[in-house]
């Protein structure tokens, strides 16, 4: 394999303060600001998004701004308070006087959004004025892969935002994505072998980072309250606590207090916070129920990042699916069983069961009832794990199941591709009904 554990580490996960896409947006407002030889009023601001960047950043919490939203918000704060070269943590400098400064530009109009209707793959271009002075930026492929920097009108080839330096697309990300297309389940799980202690330790710290969350969303109450909710139906001995039941609690807290803004960041796989969270928090939840080895647990959640990102290379990296129920889902169910013990073809098998229990799960967007989602797919990962190591695998007659676990994950990523394109036109359409409605 030409890409190393470090290799798809570094390209794969990464620290995300704040849901990915609306961060996508500020970062690239942030870069494109940075152009400007002083501190700046905009006269105007303008961006161009693609369907499922718009999508995702329609309604979810911003950090830092006490739970709001908006697409021209994000970028607004980019410019007012983001520190582009923090990439995926761009807005952490923000505080109330930003929020109030951003907030201005938003009521004065100074904002426009464009949609990318049609559009294919993640794409974020911002174009800021002020007075003479235009700076240009453009984000594709991945939400922190500047390749284009501009000021009047000229390019800029030597800064240290673009992605390599150069304002070319990320071929190693592309590359990557092309061989995780290819490669075998066995392969996947021999990589296990190779994290080393600093691979361990960086995954290690994303189990803090994301158990942070879950703690936060536990004890504040935020967001849709899904992982209260769950802990005060214990209390009423309503449900039973287990480890599939913890892991459901710790997912979704975590998701609780990142769809409404906490200022801590989430260690993202794949480029998502929330596939972090469900790729990380169920086998942590596993882990501490069998008491389990903590490298053998930072070894299984390596796996899952792993296998989240093979199952994202084929489905994309937006889609209509929710690749936090299939992708993460998937990557999660792998590491419990490996965790446990499972064989390749136990652990195939987890996969294969996952991807066939949650593959009608839609993605309609970044927002609070995500924690609700992943409550399902925290508690499915579990259960499908334990269901192959007891012997109960789906069939390859039934449904999307291909011959392999490799052919079940190809067949999802066609699914979502290209099966599901008319799904996320319509999506969007009702979203977008909804906010005409209600002014």
């Amino acid at each position: 394999m030409k890409y190393t554990v470090k290799d798809i580490l570094r390209l794969e996960v990464k620290p995300a303060l704040g849901c990915t896409e609306p961060t996508a947006i500020a970062l690239g407002a942030a870069a494109a600001a940075s152009l400007f030889p002083q501190k700046f009023i905009p006269d105007n601001i303008e961006i161009w998004l693609d369907p499922n960047v718009f999508k995702n950043g329609l309604a979810v919490s911003i950090p830092g701004t006490g739970g709001l939203s908006g697409l021209d918000l994000a970028s607004a704060l980019g410019v007012v308070a983001g520190d582009p070269l923090l990439k995926m943590e761009v807005l952490k400098p923000v505080r109330d006087i930003h929020v109030k400064e951003a907030s201005m530009l938003v009521e004065a109009g100074k904002i426009k959004v464009n949609l990318l209707s049609d559009h294919h793959g993640l794409y974020v271009k911002t174009k800021i004025k002020c007075g003479n002075d235009t700076a240009l930026s453009v984000i594709e492929e991945l939400h922190d892969n500047i390749i284009l920097l501009a000021f009047n009108g000229k390019k800029i080839e030597d800064n240290p935002l673009l992605s390599g330096r150069t304002g070319k697309k990320s071929e190693s990300a592309s590359d990557l994505e092309k061989e995780l297309k290819t490669i075998s389940l066995k392969k996947v799980i021999s990589l296990i072998d190779d994290f080393d202690m600093d691979d361990l330790e960086f995954i290690e710290k994303g189990i803090t980072m994301n158990m942070d969350l879950a703690r936060y969303g536990l004890k504040n109450r935020s967001g849709l309250k899904v992982g209260v909710t769950l802990k005060e139906l214990i209390s009423k001995n309503l449900i039973a606590e287990d480890m599939v039941y913890n892991a459901r609690v710790l997912t979704s807290a975590a998701a609780d207090a990142r769809m409404a803004g906490a200022i801590l960041p989430a260690m993202s796989s794949a480029g998502s916070g929330n596939h972090g969270l469900t790729a990380i928090l169920p086998i942590k939840a596993v882990a501490d129920h069998i008491k389990a080895d903590k490298k053998e647990m930072c070894r299984a959640i390596g796996l899952s990042h792993i296998v989240t990102a093979c199952v994202k290379a084929h489905t994309g990296r937006l889609a209509s699916i929710c690749a936090c129920s299939v992708a993460a889902g998937a990557g999660a169910a792998a590491g419990i069983a490996w965790l446990m013990g499972g064989t390749s073809d136990q652990i195939g098998g987890a996969i294969e069961n996952i991807i066939e229990d949650l593959a009608g799960v839609i993605c309609d967007g970044a927002k609070n009832s995500c924690a609700l989602k992943l409550d399902t797919a925290a508690g499915t990962a579990v259960k499908a794990a334990l269901f192959s190591l007891n012997g109960l695998k789906v069939n390859v007659t039934d449904g999307i199941v291909g011959e392999s676990p490799e052919k079940t994950i190809r067949n999802i990523g066609v699914l979502s591709s290209r099966g599901m394109a008319e799904t996320d036109k319509i999506i969007l359409r009702i979203m977008l009904d909804k906010i005409v409605s209600s002014k």
